[in-house]
């Protein structure tokens, strides 16, 4: 590959010979994801303990906090997804020297964090008349608003963390985020304990207990995160909080031109597995809480890839940056491969090891849950087997981020999580009466076909133009 890349507006042009072999490829990948991975992980985790929590107290309350966290994260994904318009933007400012551009794009990446917030909060709230309206369980609906009411507040903090983790994440200061990330993890967990069971004189809050723990992890999260960064010796001097309030209008487009379709594209994704839900809702309590264990243990494995998915768009973004195709082609591929690899190990232990999974969410001596335990295993085997999609459609769409492609993956997006997968998933699950099972394997169809496109368009960028100046 002899192409020559312009870099990105505000820099000089500059051309760099291919020299870096597959082997630095994959060390500087590996080195740059693996703190993303057990970030992503213990973000995850942050979920994970309140689902084991309400497990604790019982299929009802799981399932309502499954479907106040099914309502919200769709809106929370799609917010995060905007400002991470900021990861790609960062690093091919970096890797085109353009040190102004950084300091303007992390600022707009907050303004445009307190907007999107400001804006679905009061979207959020409305969760008990939409859901009454889609025909969900009242109790269950009323308890999930009682969640709602305090956890839609920590959209501000959640959203506006993204900024932060992508300058960190352009920069390679990734174990930086998974330390404060595990923090999280600590902090959120020791709360929610103490405050849905109302441990050591606190009282017994339950569902609002919960609510409150995220709420007061994520702003001590974002707290922590913004210390670091305005204290850290290499970031410090953007003065990425001195003038704050100082508006760059081309960059706070740029933020929503770039990351608008991101945030669209896994909102996409989200929306169809948020539609799963309220389709598991329709045919009962054990369903919900049956896939709420599965989608728990696939959302576990996926953020493997979703860690080298990021780091693939800081690889990408600066060797395109820096006007380095072979470097774009190595940092893409060797990402791909790393994903892909991971997900072949999940995809085993969903199929051989499914009942051991379920039983650390419920209790299966108890004879209440047999029923939702059978359920829940039944569903990790078809989620073991797309986890190998799963995690070629989420490192090929974070490789294409990385080069300002976002776009077209939206449409694509679209089109096979609302025109494929959820046609299939109602089809299945009700017309043919395979239920669960059959809603997801129609999440499996809508997450093969993206994956196919995605893989396809990355091999065909210099074919498509994707390589040509913005």
């Amino acid at each position: 590959m002899n192409e020559q890349i312009t870099v990105a507006p505000g820099a000089a042009a500059s051309t760099i010979a291919p020299n870096t072999s597959w082997t630095k490829e994959l060390y500087a990948t590996f080195a740059l994801a693996w703190p993303l991975v057990v970030a992503q992980l213990a973000q995850n985790a942050l979920h994970t303990t309140d689902v084991i929590l309400l497990g604790w107290l019982g299929p009802s309350y799981l399932a309502a906090g499954t479907l106040a966290t099914t309502f919200l994260m769709p809106f929370l994904v799609a917010g995060v997804g905007i400002v991470g318009a900021v990861a790609p933007l960062v690093a091919q400012a970096r890797g085109a020297r353009d040190i102004k551009a950084i300091r303007r794009i992390v600022r707009q990446g907050c303004w445009a964090a307190i907007a999107l917030a400001t804006l679905l909060v009061p979207i959020v709230w409305q969760i008990k008349p939409i859901y009454l309206a889609l025909g969900q369980d009242p109790l269950a609906t009323e308890r999930a608003e009682e969640f709602m009411h305090i956890a839609a507040w920590s959209l501000f903090p959640a959203i506006g963390l993204m900024a932060f983790r992508s300058l960190l994440s352009a920069f390679d200061t990734t174990r930086a985020i998974l330390v404060i990330t595990i923090a999280g993890v600590l902090i959120n967990a020791a709360l929610a304990y103490v405050l849905i069971f109302g441990h050591f004189g606190f009282p017994r809050m339950e569902l609002r207990g919960a609510a409150t723990a995220t709420l007061i992890t994520n702003f001590a999260m974002l707290a922590m995160m913004m210390l670091y960064v305005v204290r850290h010796r290499r970031l410090k001097r953007f003065h990425v909080l001195a003038r704050f309030w100082k508006p760059d209008w081309p960059r706070f487009r740029e933020i929503f031109s770039v990351g608008l379709p991101i945030g669209l594209t896994v909102l996409a994704e989200v929306g169809l597995f948020t539609a799963a839900a309220i389709l598991m809702g329709r045919l009962g309590t054990d369903e919900v809480a049956a896939h709420a264990i599965a989608l728990q243990c696939a959302s576990l494995a996926f953020m493997v890839p979703m860690g080298i998915g990021i780091a693939a768009t800081v690889r990408v973004g600066r060797a395109y940056g820096r006007g380095d195709p072979e470097g774009i082609r190595k940092a893409g591929w060797t990402a791909f491969a790393l994903g892909t690899g991971f997900m072949v190990l999940s995809c085993t232990v969903f199929l051989t090891a499914g009942p051991s999974v379920v039983a650390l969410f419920l209790d299966p001596h108890n004879v209440a849950n047999s029923n939702a335990v059978a359920l829940a295993a039944t569903f990790l085997v078809v989620a073991g087997v797309f986890q190998l999609v799963d995690g070629a459609q989420v490192v090929a769409a974070h490789a294409l981020r990385g080069l300002s492609d976002t776009k077209v993956p939206m449409m694509v997006a679209i089109f096979g999580y609302w025109a494929v997968g959820l046609p299939i998933a109602y089809g299945l699950g009700f017309a043919a009466n395979w239920r669960g099972v059959g809603i997801w394997i129609g999440l499996a169809a809508g997450l093969t076909f993206v994956a196919v496109v995605l893989v396809i368009r990355f091999a065909m960028r210099e074919r498509l133009g994707l390589l040509r100046p913005r």
